[in-house]
């Protein structure tokens, strides 16, 4: 059956267009694959690809630059990645650029990334191998998730151990969880030391405040603190007082040595014993005498715990000690 005119030329347009179709679909492929294109080699060493493979796609900043030519292996630790990289990208990428392997999206294809570097670095040139960060791969994430189980299993069973023996009230954490009484002195305990801390902070905060208030240069404090002449004179003063505080010591055990005398009978003043109301007032004078002199002893033994006076006594007992060795 012969063919008419119109259906030749249907014909005939029906495969012009199919081959136009054809020319252009090859062309955004080639496109897409850098076949038309000028381009540039650079290569990158890994120690795992991740299972990407010839024609993924390359990227730079997160734009499309070129695909992936070769896969190659180096040796049993290194595989050699080749790419080819669009030329009008020779002059941006740099020398210290870091190359990765990742995924397009999280089930996507595999792609090389090109990260630019932070530093001054000149521009690439066709052949460089450039620097690579090989990032952990899913299988060894899982690996890593399986041992994270089985530790988290061993850590948990240890302290369902540890939970047990509390509730046991074994331990001293079991015994404080369980014992009410000790918990409660526990609690007192806390308490009183907080009390304690309190009024500790009240005490240095009233002495921070006493030895601020203390003029220096005017008080008595400051002076002996601050004037060399008047310190050795307060110490002369503070000797003088020890040494009188003696004497009045041997001044009294004389005296109460006389009036034993009295009382027995023995000496001149014998007859001083039958006057009542005189050996009342003479033993009351002496009562007086003797609480004069204890509260005289107070004062020093005062003295020698001051702060301001505790450096002098500390060095006489020094100088005694040196002088009985």
């Amino acid at each position: 059956m012969r063919k008419t005119t119109s259906e030749k030329l249907k014909l005939g347009v029906f495969v012009i267009i199919g081959l136009l179709i054809f020319i252009i679909a090859i062309y955004f492929i080639g496109q897409r694959q850098n076949i038309f294109a000028k381009t540039f080699s650079i290569s990158a060493n890994f120690n795992n690809v991740n299972g990407l493979i010839p024609g993924n796609n390359v990227r730079y900043s997160g734009i499309n630059v070129g695909t992936v030519k070769t896969i190659s292996m180096v040796n049993d630790s290194t595989i050699n990645v080749l790419m080819n990289i669009d030329e009008n990208m020779l002059y941006h990428i740099k020398k210290d650029a870091i190359v990765t392997i990742g995924t397009d999206g999280l089930v996507g294809n595999m792609i090389v990334n090109i990260i630019p570097g932070e530093g001054n670095a000149g521009a690439i040139e066709p052949g460089d191998v450039i620097k690579s960060y090989t990032k952990i791969g899913t299988s060894d994430m899982l690996n890593t998730l399986s041992v994270t189980n089985e530790n988290a299993a061993l850590l948990t069973a240890k302290l369902l151990k540890i939970a047990d023996a509390m509730d046991d009230s074994k331990g001293t954490f079991g015994m404080l969880i369980n014992d009410t009484i000790m918990a409660s002195n526990l609690k007192v305990t806390v308490n009183q030391f907080r009390i304690a801390s309190i009024e500790a902070s009240k005490t240095i905060k009233e002495l921070n405040t006493i030895i601020s208030s203390i003029n220096f240069n005017e008080s008595v404090a400051g002076v002996l603190l601050n004037d060399s002449i008047e310190a050795k004179k307060a110490r002369r003063i503070m000797t003088n007082l020890e040494t009188s505080s003696q004497d009045i010591s041997t001044v009294l055990n004389n005296l109460n040595e006389t009036i034993t005398n009295i009382k027995e009978g023995k000496g001149a003043f014998n007859y001083l014993s039958n006057d009542e109301e005189f050996v009342n007032n003479l033993e009351q004078s002496i009562k007086n005498i003797n609480e004069g002199t204890d509260k005289f002893n107070q004062n020093m033994e005062a003295f020698k715990h001051n702060f301001l006076t505790r450096g002098y006594f500390k060095k006489l007992e020094r100088q005694e000690k040196k002088l009985n060795k």
